[in-house]
């Protein structure tokens, strides 16, 4: 399984982008909130693994 590290650009409704930290891309992925652990805000930093999305602290 691959591991990706986002950051959270912006948010808008219940619509999240994020852009990928771990290679270099300019492009942003369009995220449900629902998606989302709670407590998202813009710079919040997320780690997809096994297809679920958690917070990375620090």
């Amino acid at each position: 399984m691959e591991t990706w590290f986002y950051i959270v650009d912006s948010i808008d409704g219940d619509y999240a982008n994020l852009r990928r930290t771990d290679i270099d891309s300019d492009d942003l992925k369009l995220v449900a909130r629902a998606l989302l652990p709670d407590g998202i805000a813009e710079g919040t930093k997320l780690k997809y693994e096994l297809m679920q999305y958690s917070i990375i602290e620090g």
